[in-house]
């Protein structure tokens, strides 16, 4: 399937379900990163995704020259130097990110970066939402009592984890292979599917915290923008990704 057609086609649940427990990426610890799900196929260029709300659609809490920036500049630039690069580096050009992110030390650090930002971004504009559900239900829910104790503390350790991230880089809610939850942050447009990453898991959520996803509001207070996209995390679509990794474990 071409690349162009990604948004068109793709749900949740086929971007992130669990298809193998027990293989895993090269590099990887087998308790931690399950294969996954391709988020794109390889062999076409890849394409900048189209947003599915307007850019204004998540003011107050972000303004719509930002996500206007963010998408069109930042992750427009992610797609373009990505695809340069692979144009580069034929045998790397026919694998998956995910595959790429398995074993990412074999690989250049523009492949590390942009695809990074693309996965990262492509992924982060889905978890955003004007009409996002105001908490997680379901599986999501009873895993997050289980392991995180509650809504109120995943806000708050995101928050921390993300503010304590120097520099650029994400917070993120992940899984690992046996549905268990946990948070934490990664520097730059590192993604926990890479072998390279201190922290490894399924990824869930991540929030960014690169300035240019909040400096037009917020300046230089990060932790005004963290609280503030609460309001607009699409839980649902979360949620979806949690169920749909915990599927073939059931």
């Amino acid at each position: 399937m071409e690349k162009r057609q990604f948004l068109k086609s793709v749900s949740a649940l086929s971007l992130f379900s669990i298809i193998n427990k027990s293989k895993v990426f090269a590099g990887s610890p087998t308790s931690l990163i399950p294969k996954v799900e391709p988020m794109f196929a390889p062999g076409d260029a890849y394409t900048l995704p189209a947003f599915e709300y307007a850019f204004n659609a998540l003011e107050p809490h972000i303004d719509a020259m930002t996500m206007e920036i963010h998408h069109d500049r930042h992750h427009g630039a992610y797609v373009t130097n990505l695809n340069k690069e692979l144009a580069t580096n034929p045998a790397a050009a026919k694998m998956t990110l995910e595959q790429l992110f398995g074993d990412m030390a074999k690989y250049s650090a523009v492949i590390r970066n942009n695809g990074g930002g693309h996965y990262n971004h492509t992924m982060f504009w889905k978890s955003l939402s004007p009409k996002a559900a105001t908490a997680p239900t379901g599986e999501l829910a009873t895993a997050i009592t289980r392991d995180l104790k509650d809504l109120a503390n995943v806000k708050a350790e995101m928050n921390k984890a993300g503010a304590g991230r120097f520099g650029s880089g994400w917070a993120w809610m992940v899984s690992d292979a046996k549905g268990k939850l946990s948070i934490g942050s990664t520097p730059n447009q590192d993604n926990p599917l890479m072998s390279t990453s201190d922290l490894k898991g399924m990824p869930l959520l991540g929030i960014d915290v690169w300035e240019h996803a909040y400096y037009l509001k917020y300046q230089n207070k990060r932790a005004d923008y963290l609280n503030a996209i609460w309001n607009v995390i699409n839980w649902d679509e979360v949620g979806k990704r949690y169920a749909a990794a915990m599927k073939p474990m059931k």
